[in-house]
């Protein structure tokens, strides 16, 4: 059994969880409303409080998404009550952040800036101290949409191991390399 999967999920007062009859799990809370389709075979049990995943089988697939669902659905809960945030950080000479609205312009070293729309689900902001690297804070209730984007911003420009050069995100730990050892 899956160690995930077993553990009920508690509702938190002001959140509401449905599903539909196409098992459409839609869950609404003072952060927004996010909605999932889920597999057909994937059982939810709803009471006082509480929702329980369960699977019909022990086949492999179903095995599979136990957790994967309940975990969806604890996150989904946990977006819409708290929300989600992500840091990256700007490590380089020149490399500068700035925002207006959802539309992010980066300079990360390359003959032009880059111009990145963030989707308006989710809210920028941008923090530019001097002697300090700039910082891109990410926020929002839909966790795989917020990782896919700061995923992307990171993408841009990847810390490379030689200088740690580029976006990373905030307390991520980059393997630095030796450079070129010294001639004779």
């Amino acid at each position: 059994m899956s160690r995930i999967g077993k553990q009920p999920i508690t509702i938190p007062t002001g959140v509401t969880l449905q599903v539909s009859g196409t098992n459409e799990v839609s869950v609404k809370g003072p952060k927004g409303e996010l909605k999932q389709n889920i597999d057909r075979d994937i059982i939810l049990e709803i009471s006082e409080g509480k929702v329980e995943v369960k699977r019909p089988t022990d086949q492999i697939r179903h095995r599979a998404m136990h957790g994967l669902y309940r975990s969806i659905i604890a996150n989904m809960i946990v977006g819409v009550t708290d929300g989600f945030t992500k840091k990256l950080e700007l490590v380089g000479v020149g490399f500068k952040a700035a925002n207006t609205g959802n539309i992010l312009d980066l300079a990360l070293g390359y003959s032009h800036n880059i111009i990145f729309e963030i989707p308006k689900e989710l809210s920028i902001t941008t923090l530019t101290e001097k002697g300090a690297n700039p910082i891109i804070t990410l926020a929002g209730s839909d966790k795989q949409l917020l990782g896919q984007v700061a995923a992307k911003i990171r993408g841009l420009r990847k810390p490379e191991p030689y200088k740690g050069k580029g976006v990373k995100y905030v307390g991520e730990y980059i393997r630095r390399k030796a450079g070129k050892a010294a001639g004779k």
